[in-house]
């Protein structure tokens, strides 16, 4: 990478860390399904100009239906999930379990576009699950993991919530390559904002909470809608445009740093040593099922 596209792959780390903090602090008023609603309508009123570029607007129209489908499996379902996960366990575990996406879109292609792993790739999914599996069962972890006041089910409950985002994730990309494959990725952005909000739009009037939210609530939607969702959408996009999909994929891989910083910083959160342990083994299961990181005797056997 060139070091100003290096510059915006940082930022694109760090825009995408900051998005749990912002939403813990939206959600302690909003709610979970207010959070997410807000989020995403935001999100596509700040993108609404980018159907002036040339091609964006007639493209959208043409494959509005799938579009704004996609919308409610990468944005809408994901995004309440995580709001709701952030009440409840720490900003820092959400984001490495956040950090399983590649590992569910590689199941989630297996399964559904037959895209059959190699053998590291295998290696690597079972390693990802693996650290998977010891993060959920790390009581030793939940001391710090759970947000203060939350009981061990409603600490599972909420890591599980996350993983099913990821799962959303998979899907969501997988839906992409077998029903958008040329899209503009500008139309796909702005549209897919337009169909979570719209998909959003009745659980978040239902759910609004009925006591004053405060400015600084007000302040953090705007900033995870902003700054999180519109201009990172911008970002990964370009990064996928000059230096390809698994370039990008990579920036996964720094988000939990910097949201575990944030965490730590702002919130207080504690980072145990099983959370980073964990951590490092998603993270080295992710790196091998991507094919990021190969092992040649295991590609040569498959």
């Amino acid at each position: 990478m060139s070091p100003a596209l290096l510059l915006e792959f940082f930022l694109l780390a760090a825009l995408w860390g900051s998005s749990f903090l912002f939403m813990r602090l939206g959600a302690a008023e909003f709610g979970a399904l207010p959070t997410a609603g807000l989020r995403v309508a935001l999100a596509a009123l700040f993108l609404l100009p980018v159907f002036l570029v040339k091609g964006v607007w007639a493209d959208f129209r043409q494959r509005a239906r799938p579009i704004l489908f996609v919308g409610l499996l990468n944005s809408g379902i994901p995004f309440a999930l995580f709001a709701f996960a952030v009440l409840h366990i720490t900003t820092g575990l959400t984001s490495i379990l956040n950090a399983t996406v590649p590992l569910t879109g590689a199941v989630v292609a297996w399964l559904w576009l037959k895209d059959r792993p190699s053998g590291s790739r295998m290696l690597g999914l079972l390693i990802g699950f693996v650290g998977v599996t010891l993060l959920v069962i790390g009581k030793s972890g939940f001391s710090a993991t759970g947000v203060a006041g939350a009981s061990i089910g409603t600490t599972l409950l909420a890591m599980g919530a996350c993983l099913l985002a990821t799962t959303c994730y998979g899907l969501a990309a997988s839906y992409t390559k077998r029903y958008l494959t040329g899209a503009h990725p500008l139309a796909t952005a702005t549209g897919s904002q337009i169909g979570a909000a719209l998909g959003l739009a009745l659980p978040t009037f239902w759910f609004w909470p009925e006591t004053p939210v405060s400015l600084g609530a007000w302040g953090a939607l705007a900033a995870v809608a902003l700054f999180c969702t519109s201009i990172a959408y911008i970002l990964f996009f370009r990064i996928i445009e000059q230096a390809g999909p698994s370039k990008a994929l990579t920036v996964t891989f720094l988000v939990p740093v910097f949201a575990l910083m944030y965490g730590a910083f702002f919130l207080g959160e504690s980072i145990t040593p099983w959370m980073v342990t964990c951590g490092v083994i998603i993270v080295c299961g992710t790196a091998l099922s991507t094919g990021l990181v190969r092992l040649g005797r295991l590609e040569r056997a498959t």
